[in-house]
């Protein structure tokens, strides 16, 4: 076999492969046997059908076809081995000749992994926000607790803000009731804005066996999004009451003796919630700055493929689970399709253009995985998975992840060399370092998860003999 490469593009070859007919002895072989199994030729056993009686009947062509659609995938692998080549996704092949008995000469064009020069990235500088707690931060998340711990009692009197109230609902729509329009016994908090628009004007000012009636466009079920007359009846009124914010609050609501001794731990949390956000902050600033600095085509099928695959996913995943089609999702977003379109293809270049880099720092950085921190990552993407860690972990091995996986926590690291070497300082111009270990039993590092928001393309660095499969 003899192959020859032509670059197309920076992100695109043409492999040229001629294959001496002798070669396709073992698939012509296979494709007679085949044949004889499929066919039934009076005269014959099943099975025992001579090939020339096959060619005969059947023709030598539809042979040879069986023949070479064997052999190319074999062929086409040993050229990509031969010229060295990191492809991606699945070639265009084209039969340019066939002589039976002489050769088998065919082209395939085929996406490449484009070479990419790694830019000097020690002199990055970003800005990210300080970590700042103020006592008004603290004070609201001990507000926050203390609503969690609030009690109702019921009142006669009219309803007013931050009550809860009991309520029945009615909708209609021309006079006529809907079929779904009907709800009683509902607990509803005013000012909540958790039912329908309008609600909480209505229930305002009334007293228990009130009723008002008010217009508003409904929110779910059949008639979702049409305007609708809704009648609510309160059937009780009551007062949310809050805990005397003291020391016998502080030990019923957490693990301390004290009010002081609460506050400092909200306040130690807030911190450390800040930090990994600053952390967060800094990676995807440096990240942006490494994609600023580097040179990366992009393929276009890769491209092609990364679009339709994240609206596939928005389309029949995310918004399927809501209950809406994507015309719905950008009203809600206030988007038109064209700028949706382009935001997301904005990001799909962002996602390719990341990995590329990042798998070239792994292979320049010479970064690996080890055992532990494999299942480290497996372990935190079971949890936002929602599945059991052993379930997760058996449907990686069976769908073929693992590959997937040890390429998320390699770009993970070489993100954090990158981020190591940057400068970075808060919004005081203070110098901020980063610790990547402090949480990591907790949390996914952010770069880690920058690196896991990565195209679903065949992109992953897995060895040539998993990506060259005709």
């Amino acid at each position: 076999m003899k192959s020859a490469v032509e670059t197309l593009n920076p992100t695109r070859v043409r492999l040229t492969v001629e294959v001496p007919f002798e070669e396709l002895k073992d698939s012509l072989d296979a494709a007679y046997k085949k044949i004889n199994q499929q066919v039934t030729v009076k005269g014959f056993r099943k099975g025992k059908i001579p090939a020339r009686v096959i060619d005969q009947r059947f023709g030598r062509g539809a042979v040879l076809e069986e023949a070479v659609n064997d052999a190319l995938p074999k062929f086409y692998t040993e050229a990509v081995n031969e010229g060295e080549l990191n492809v991606l996704g699945q070639p265009d092949v084209d039969i340019k000749e066939l002589k039976d008995g002489e050769l088998l000469s065919f082209t395939a064009e085929v996406d490449i992994r484009p070479e990419i020069a790694i830019p000097d990235y020690s002199g990055i500088e970003v800005t990210v926000d300080s970590v700042e707690v103020t006592d008004e931060d603290v004070d609201k998340s001990v507000e926050q607790l203390r609503d969690r711990f609030a009690s109702t009692n019921p009142v006669e009197r009219p309803a007013a803000e931050g009550d809860v109230v009991t309520i029945d609902l009615e909708a209609k729509i021309d006079g006529e009731i809907l079929e779904d329009g009907v709800a009683n016994a509902v607990e509803y908090t005013i000012g909540s804005g958790e039912l329908l628009d309008g609600i909480d004007e209505a229930v305002t000012g009334l007293e228990a066996g009130g009723e008002a009636t008010f217009s508003s466009e409904l929110k779910g079920g059949a008639a979702e999004g049409k305007t609708a007359e809704v009648t609510v009846k309160v059937t009780a009124v009551a007062a949310r009451e809050l805990p005397a914010l003291d020391d016998d609050f502080a030990q019923l609501a957490s693990e301390f003796d004290t009010l002081d001794e609460m506050k400092a731990d909200s306040r130690k949390r807030l911190e450390s919630m800040k930090q990994y956000d600053q952390a967060t902050q800094a990676q995807e600033r440096v990240l942006d700055e490494l994609l600023k600095l580097a040179e990366v085509p992009i393929p276009e099928k890769l491209l092609e493929d990364e679009i339709n695959t994240r609206k596939h996913n928005l389309e029949h995943h995310q918004l399927g689970q809501m209950g809406l089609d994507l015309a719905k999702y950008l009203e809600i977003q206030g988007q038109t399709e064209e700028e949706w379109e382009a935001e997301t293809k904005e990001q799909a270049v962002k996602g390719i253009k990341t990995q590329f880099i990042l798998d070239e720092l792994v292979n320049k950085e010479k970064l690996n995985v080890n055992q532990e921190e494999l299942t480290e990552h497996l372990m935190r993407r079971a949890q936002s998975s929602g599945m059991a860690p052993d379930q997760f972990a058996q449907a990686v091995v069976e769908g073929g992840q693992v590959p997937m996986l040890v390429g998320e926590v390699a770009r993970g690291k070489a993100l954090a060399v990158v981020v190591e070497a940057a400068k970075v300082v808060d919004t005081n111009g203070e110098p901020v370092e980063l610790d990547d270990d402090e949480d990591a039993d907790d949390e996914e590092t952010p770069a880690a998860e920058a690196a896991a928001d990565a195209p679903a393309a065949d992109t992953d660095g897995t060895e040539k003999s998993e990506k060259t499969e005709a």
